[in-house]
């Protein structure tokens, strides 16, 4: 498998994950990005769920993953995403503050009380840029997405908890957790930001939904 390099040098690799590869080696076996990109050294500094597709960088050396460890853990690694979400939020643009809990059981997470055992708090941003009416899922509207956080399946929770939950999401969205067969989830990592670790300069990334239903209304 070809994976899209967006950007190398000595200490860091920018690339394009595709849709339904994982990050890293899973209970799975199947080809992993860790793998498939086969660097002598390598540092997974984020995730992204393996159904989700978008730009992420990797460590190439120890110095670089401590280094772009700490942006994460300090919260100056900026991530934007873009996703199509079924009907249309209130308000066009707001943040979303919840607490979530790993239900590790069944892989999926919910919005609790902060009191909760194990909750941790969960940020995000919102945009509404467009939205279109379609016969079949009814208003779908392209949402930008700037996570503060980063907790598991936050983004596909707190907006379905919202009321706004993502296109071809079968975890959190009801309208395709009844449908039949698997679907893509409309969720793409778009916009990746940090401070170069040597170079001190800052680094903007970015990558481009596929041009495929539902993205193309767009």
């Amino acid at each position: 498998m070809n994976i899209k390099i967006i950007f190398e040098d000595k200490d860091i690799l920018v690339v394009e994950k595709p849709p339904k590869v994982p990050c890293q080696s899973d209970k799975t076996s199947d080809d992993n990005m860790m793998s498939i990109l086969n660097r002598p050294y390598l540092g997974l500094i984020h995730r992204l769920d393996r159904p989700v597709g978008g730009v992420m960088v990797y460590a190439k050396n120890e110095k670089t993953n401590s280094f772009l460890s700490k942006e994460v853990s300090s919260r100056r690694l900026y991530k934007e995403y873009l996703t199509v979400v079924c009907g249309k939020p209130e308000n066009n643009e707001g943040e979303l503050k919840d607490y979530l809990k790993k239900l590790r059981t069944i892989n999926m997470s919910k919005v609790v009380d902060e009191k909760t055992p194990g909750a941790k708090e969960a940020i995000l941003e919102y945009k509404v840029l467009e939205s279109k009416d379609t016969e079949e899922y009814g208003t779908l509207s392209l949402i930008k997405v700037i996570l503060k956080t980063g907790r598991h399946h936050q983004i596909r929770v707190q907006l379905s908890n919202a009321g706004f939950p993502i296109w071809g999401d079968n975890k959190y969205n009801k309208t395709f957790v009844k449908k039949k067969g698997w679907t893509q989830i409309a969720l793409w990592a778009y916009r990746i930001r940090f401070n170069h670790p040597k170079e001190k300069q800052y680094m903007d990334f970015t990558s481009m939904p596929y041009d495929e239903y539902p993205w193309n209304l767009f």
